[in-house]
Parts: C-alpha cells; structure tokens; sequence
C-alpha cells in the first residue's frame, strides 16, 4: 500500500473526531447552550459512571484471556514509559521557558499524560473499517483492537489518578504556600508607624552558628535512605479512591470474566444463559465515543474565551507531545520488539506506537479544577494542542501503519 493510501486511511477517522468535536463545540455556544456547564456536567458523569465502565468490561471480557493477558504484559509498562519521558520533557521545557511555579504541574500533566481512552477509542475501530486498512479482516481488527484500547484506557487512568494527580497536587500546593508567603511579606502601615507581618531577624541575633561541617555530618542521610524516603511520601500522597476510579474497578472486572472459565462461559457467546448481560453492557458502551467527543468540543469553548499562559509554554507542549515523545516512542517500541517484549501483531504495535503521540488528557483539566489553579491556562492549552492534532495525529498514524507494514 502506497503511503498516498495510508495517509487517505489514517485521515479519515481524524476527520470524524474533528466533525463531532465541532458539533460539540457549536452545542456549547451560549445561543443554543445544548451542552451548556450543567448539561456538560451531567453528561459527564454518565460517560464516567456508566459508559466509560460498561466499554472496557464488555471489550476486556470479550477478548481478554489469560494467554492474552501474558501476551499484553508490556503494554502497561509502555504506558509507563511514556509518562517517565514526558516528565523529564517537561523539566526541560520549564527551564527553557522559566515557567510560573504556579502552572508548572500543569505543564507536566500535560506533557506525560496522554488521551488514551477516547481518542484512540475512535481512530483504532477506525482505522480497522476503511477497506484498505493494513490490519486484516475490519470485524476483527476492532474487537482486538478495542480490546487494547479498552486496556490503554484502565491503566492510564491509574497512572493519571497517581502519578500526575500526585504531582499536580504537590504543585498546587507550592503555588499556594507561595502566595502566602508573599503576602505575609506585606507590610502592615497604619500612620508614620510600618511594621512587618514577619518577626524581626534581631530575634534570632542570639543564636549560636553552628559550623557548616557539623551540621553536614549531623544531617547527613544515605542516599538509598533518602529514595525510600522520597517513595514513602510520594505514595502516602496518592489518593487511592481517585486511583481505583469506575474504569479501573471495570477493567478488573473485565479481567475476571475474561480469564475466569466458567465465568467467562456463562456470559460470552451465542448460547451462554447471562449472554443479555452482557448484551446490554456491551450497548450501553457503545454511547461512549459519541459522548465522550461531544464533551471534548464543548470544553474546548473555554479556550476561546481564556488566556494567560505564553505562547512558548503552548508550543513547547506540541513541540513534545507531537515531535520528541512520538520520535522516542518509536525507539522505545522497536526496541522491545527487537528483544522479544512485544509480539508481531502489527495491530498491537501500532496501539504502542499511538500511545507516544496523543494530545494531553482532558482528566488534566479535571484535575485542575479539582485544585483551583491554571484552569483557564488549561483549556488554552487543551484547545491549541486538539487543534493541533488534526494534523499530528494523521502523520504519524500514516508514518506507523507504513514501519508496520
């Protein structure tokens, strides 16, 4: 297949995305207000509560077995890495930019998560249909193919509830203590008379100067000790229940049935005696990707409305999530199929390879909201690098699906 071909199929499901995500936006506009806050919140809750779960149990249970699960081993661990890649990115670009302390989280979160749900949700089902896709029969390549994206989505979910919660978090934080330190600085004048909020550095001129070799050799912790250390508090900082969210709770599930015989039997297939349980998880998933794009454009309103944050920090986020992170993705996935970590299904390695090149999550402007700090740089950001995607994602999928073929 010429690359003329793979580009024409690798557009086409961005093209969808792009069609709905309008719609949404266009339902978000205050003259019609379809999609207005109440109606996103409450969508959202649905596609969080319900849809999102009932996906990922029906995907995971239908095609996950214990021989496939052996098989899918480091996809985890892949999902892991590019989060790893993308923080250490992200230092580099704070330091480029001088980023305020205050939307450093957020640069961060938004360079080592990635959309693994929806996004890949709708180009991997795709992808499959178009009748020159390189992945074989279209029925089959979108069960698997769901199956890995139903996958993708639980174990970014933990990543993102941990990992880039915890971060975010500790950096709200910093920002706020910043802030309070700077206003207990302030001076209070009343009259000729101004007195600092702050006690006086001459009550402490009676302190005795320690020599610094002293304290050194007092204070001094190995430097094993202060990793665990480090890992203590990182993990008495992670919120559990965050982590263990519904998506999470399913895809275990999911797991259960799929790899549980017996189970599995009495669920899965034509002639199993609960096949309408199934049946009806299996629909109710279905309103995922239609939802899920909608609320993605209705979001992306607030971008228009919002701004504040430079333009170097904006183009530094594309310039890792859609150059640098898909270019070491590629590394990092040839590699572990050159030492036998990753099989030859070329439908599995293009799944790797997407996971390196997706937009920020959208869960990082939940959790912007949840503290209060860089929500309307969040949406800025969020509203250039979708737009950005259109473009990206099409490239690369086309570069992918031709090292595959």
């Amino acid at each position: 297949m010429g690359f003329l071909d793979l580009f024409v199929v690798a557009l086409m499901p961005v093209l969808k995305v792009l069609l709905i995500t309008a719609l949404g936006l266009f339902l978000a506009i205050d003259r019609v207000d379809l999609l207005g806050p109440n109606a996103r919140h409450h969508l959202n809750n649905l596609v969080f509560y319900v849809f999102s779960p009932a996906l990922v149990v029906s995907n995971l249970a239908e095609t996950i077995t214990l021989d496939e699960l052996v098989t899918l081993w480091f996809m985890p661990v892949n999902i892991l890495l590019s989060f790893i890649v993308g923080t250490l990115l992200a230092w580099i670009l704070i330091k480029i930019t001088r980023t305020p302390k205050h939307l450093q989280g957020l640069v961060i979160g938004c360079c080592s998560a990635g959309n693994l749900g929806n996004l890949l949700l709708i180009i991997v089902p795709a992808v499959c249909e178009e009748s020159n896709s390189p992945f074989g029969d279209s029925t089959t390549c979108s069960t698997y193919g769901e199956a890995y994206v139903s996958l993708s989505m639980a174990v970014g979910a933990i990543y993102i509830w941990t990992y880039v919660y915890t971060v975010m978090r500790a950096y709200a934080n910093m920002g706020i203590e910043e802030d309070d330190t700077n206003v207990s600085t302030i001076n209070i004048t009343s009259g000729s008379h101004t007195e600092p909020l702050l006690p006086s550095t001459q009550d402490y001129s009676k302190q005795v100067d320690l020599p610094r070799t002293t304290l050194a050799k007092k204070h001094k912790v190995p430097i094993l000790g202060n990793i665990v250390c480090c890992l203590k508090n990182f993990a008495g900082k992670i919120d559990m229940k965050k982590a263990f969210a519904p998506s999470t709770v399913a895809a275990i599930v999911g797991f259960l049935i799929g790899t549980v015989s017996p189970i599995r039997k009495a669920m899965i297939g034509d002639s199993a005696p609960l096949r309408v349980i199934y049946s009806c998880t299996s629909l109710l998933g279905d309103a995922l990707i239609p939802s899920m794009t909608l609320i993605v454009g209705a979001n992306l309103l607030r971008g228009l409305k919002k701004s504040g944050v430079g333009v170097s920090v904006i183009m530094g986020i594309i310039a890792v999530r859609y150059i640098f992170l898909p270019l070491l993705g590629i590394g990092i996935v040839k590699a572990a199929y050159h030492f036998g970590m990753v099989g030859s299904d070329s439908l599995y390695q293009f799944v790797l390879y997407l996971q390196y090149a997706l937009p920020p999550a959208m869960n990082v402007g939940v959790i912007t909201q949840l503290f209060g700090s860089g929500e309307g740089e969040s949406s800025v950001i969020m509203l250039w690098t979708y737009v950005v995607a259109a473009l990206s994602l099409t490239l690369w999928s086309t570069l992918y699906m031709w090292l595959l073929e």
